[in-house]
């Protein structure tokens, strides 16, 4: 799918037709046509307001949006060549040429929908300023929030041309110590964003979704504003939607206040909000509108261990290991939806593990009792929420209608959450899960002769790195893994999608490093000094606890070496030698971690004697004179999170070496353009393909991060749901259904 702008409120007045416009290296005379209608049109207004300016009872407001005009106008002459730079090259940091999207331009298009709507208001404004029921004020407000949209979009523009100017041809990922990450950090805290999350709100979205995406913001910020008093979750909301109005009828005060809470308030107010979803109210509500399924289960897999056939020869077996990271074993929380009653799901056995306070079997008038034979496929879901929130219950919605449309069971993992269950617990979990579901498919109303990993955003990260960690412990690896917007790089690196954080109100650059620092940062650090004792004393009695205590502990090289080395050495001494040669001290330092992986995310040059720099647009090292961003009043000091951890190869599956990648089972990666995550989605996709790895590459357009979740709110969140079902399809080698039937199973 092509990155598109609709551009119909530019032609409008000449054409008359909207028009879907697509911007690519060939229309620059395209671009000189918007950006020349830009000029005109503000000219038009400024014409206008000083024409009605002797009648306006407001003259303070009118020489303010006069002043706005001119500011808009000076923006525009220094963004069209930067824009024309971008469109210029950015088709070369695509996957393919079927496949256009990467961070470039996904810039230019949020760039050009700003200047889509000053263009609308602007028209507007020029045709009825002088109109008795005009509100200069209203007016000037709108307009003055989009003129600081641009400027700060402008200021993006010339950060992404220091990143294009340094990286190599066709890298995404600024990885110099020092760099690009440090700056974007830094201008990060100081630049105003308070425009983006008030009159802009959305602004680069559907706008089916702008409702949304208001009601999101106005909760959060109040949310936020009786985050501290002592009351559960539940009251805070309560006390929260009688503040929420003052949210609502000042657009100003809510920008603010939300740029406020995202810089300042810690990872457990996020924690906490993102959980409200989890409430019995707010469940029950989404309920409603949901697909009936007849199980809808929660069960416990008890933590012992498993015995399951060696991949490479089924005659011998491997034995999997209950999950132990931090606190020694435990059991393992998931959750199984089927529409369908299915054998074994309705044994003894199973009831036994299920949950008591959890939903039990459920039998809606008009289903029948009887059981429908095991299917032959199963769907193994790992969900999002940035490795710090929620479980399966705030993705039942769309994983019911899944259940329902494939015809197979869903198995669902509420895996622990960091900070108190950092990495690699989750991993652990999530693959134990896995392991369990292949061993006891039967119980599940499978037959497991097709299984499929999905999961988005974190849960794209757990689907690659389970994935990984099968095939080094010999398991069966899944038919197919199906990733939406998964997080492939938990670093710090800059990446000219990630610039977006800046204006993203779901995935700002503050909670994106709260999140990888509650998962593999300094918290991490904190939870190894309370339980390296219990760790120490595991990793003296089993080789699957030793393995990951020496992940968890040395870094990912020694890691390999440790793996590949383990079938040589069976003595419990060689190992004990291996971690306490002097190696951990080495791998713990930056530079060392650096160093071990710094080959890792491929350039992809077409041709290395094929010269990037003619084509680049100007070095800029500095804003250019006489322009400087608008900078905050609500300034920080955010932490950065930076550890070795975070570039272990199961923490950042982008880094893992291409051994540690060839043989993965094909994977389908379903990105959307105006994600930050994007040039994540992107040059995992080219690792992949370099390696000839099975892999595809879908981007939707004008959603936002966590689109699943938002399956029910649109029609282009149902399209991108689709999407992954028809990827699913493919894994499961299904037939595709037929769009009528497809829209009565959804009904």
């Amino acid at each position: 799918m092509s990155n598109t702008v609709n551009l119909h409120c530019i032609f409008s007045s000449w054409s008359g037709n909207p028009i879907p416009v697509i911007i690519t290296e060939d229309n620059q005379i395209l671009l000189k046509d918007v950006f020349a209608a830009l000029q005109t049109v503000c000219s038009e207004v400024i014409l206008a307001l000083n024409g009605s300016r002797s009648n306006s009872s407001n003259a303070d407001a009118t020489d303010r949006l006069l002043g706005v005009m001119r500011q808009i106008q000076e923006h525009g002459r220094a963004v069209e060549p930067l824009i024309t730079g971008f469109t210029a090259v950015y088709h070369h940091f695509d996957l393919d040429a079927q496949t256009p999207g990467n961070g470039y331009r996904t810039l230019v298009k949020v760039v050009l929908s700003c200047v889509t709507h000053i263009l609308q208001k602007a028209r507007y404004i020029a045709s009825n300023c002088s109109g008795a029921f005009f509100r200069m004020d209203h007016n000037m407000a709108e307009m003055e929030a989009y003129c600081s949209a641009l400027c700060q979009l402008r200021a993006l523009l010339y950060l992404a041309q220091i990143l294009l100017h340094d990286n190599a041809h066709g890298q995404l990922y600024s990885q110099e110590e020092g760099g690009l990450k440090d700056r974007f950090v830094q201008e990060y805290i100081s630049m105003h964003k308070a425009c983006f999350y008030g009159r802009c709100l959305g602004f680069q979205f559907s706008p089916s979704l702008r409702p949304f995406l208001q009601t999101a913001v106005i909760s959060m910020v109040s949310f936020g504003e009786n985050y501290k008093k002592k009351q559960t979750g539940l009251g805070i909301a309560a006390l929260s939607f009688f503040t929420s109005g003052k949210y609502m009828v000042d657009p100003e005060l809510r920008g603010t206040e939300f740029e406020r809470i995202t810089q300042n308030l810690d990872t457990q107010f996020w924690k906490t909000f993102w959980n409200l979803t989890e409430t019995e109210l707010l469940s029950s509500l989404t309920r409603i509108a949901s697909t009936v399924v007849q199980v809808n289960v929660i069960l416990i897999i008890p933590a012992v261990n498993l015995n399951l056939p060696l991949a490479s020869d089924p005659s011998l077996s491997v034995s999997v290991n209950p999950p132990v990271a931090h606190w020694g074993p435990g059991p393992v929380k998931v959750r199984l939806i089927s529409h369908t009653l299915r054998q074994g799901q309705d044994s003894a056995e199973l009831l036994a593990l299920s949950h008591p306070e959890g939903p039990q079997l459920s039998l809606p008038g008009g289903f029948s009792r009887q059981t429908a034979p095991l299917s032959p496929g199963l769907l193994i879901h790992f969900h999002g929420g940035g490795f710090v929130a929620q479980t399966s219950k705030s993705h039942e919605n769309y994983l019911k209608s899944w259940s329902k449309e494939l015809n197979v069971p869903v198995l669902s993992v509420d895996y622990s959450l960091a900070p108190e269950a950092p990495f690699p617990r989750a991993l652990e979990e999530c693959f134990y899960a896995y392991c369990w579901a292949l061993k006891n498919c039967h119980l599940l109303g499978s037959t497991a002769e097709r299984v499929c990993l999905v999961g988005e955003s974190a849960g794209g990260n757990l689907c690659i790195t389970v994935s990984m960690r099968a095939m080094s412990h010999g398991v069966r690896v899944p038919d197919g893994i199906v990733a939406a917007y998964p997080a492939t790089l938990l670093t710090t690196d800059a990446s000219p999608s990630r610039l977006l954080t800046l204006i993203d109100p779901l995935l700002p650059l503050s909670v994106l490093y709260k999140c990888i620092d509650a998962y593999a940062g300094e918290l991490l650090s904190q939870v190894m000094l309370h339980t390296g004792l219990i760790q120490y004393r595991l990793f003296q009695n089993s080789f699957i606890h030793r393995s990951f205590v020496i992940v968890l502990f040395l870094g990912h090289s020694l890691y390999l070496r440790f793996e590949l080395s383990v079938t040589a050495a069976s003595s419990t001494d060689r190992h004990l030698g291996c971690f306490g040669t002097g190696h951990s001290k080495n791998l713990l330092e930056p530079k060392a971690a650096a160093a071990a992986s710094s080959s890792t995310i491929p350039s992809d040059a077409p041709s290395p004697s094929k010269s990037h720099s003619v084509e680049k647009p100007r070095v800029v090292q500095e804003y250019p004179e006489n322009f400087q961003p608008l900078r905050s009043r609500c300034l920080v000091d955010m932490h950065t999170p930076c550890t070795p951890l975070m570039k272990n190869p199961f923490v950042s599956p982008l880094l893992a070496p291409d051994s540690l990648l060839k043989g993965l089972p094909p994977v389908h990666i379903v990105a959307s353009a105006l994600d930050a995550l994007l040039d994540d989605s992107v040059m995992f996709a080219k690792k992949l393909r370099n390696m000839n790895q099975p892999v595809t590459l879908t981007v939707v357009e004008d959603l936002p991060h966590g689109f699943l979740s938002l399956v029910q709110l649109s029609k282009e969140t149902q399209e991108a749901s689709d999407i992954c079902v028809k990827r699913i399809r493919e894994v499961f080698q299904l037939e595709e259904q037929p769009a009528d039937q497809r829209q009565q199973g959804l009904s």
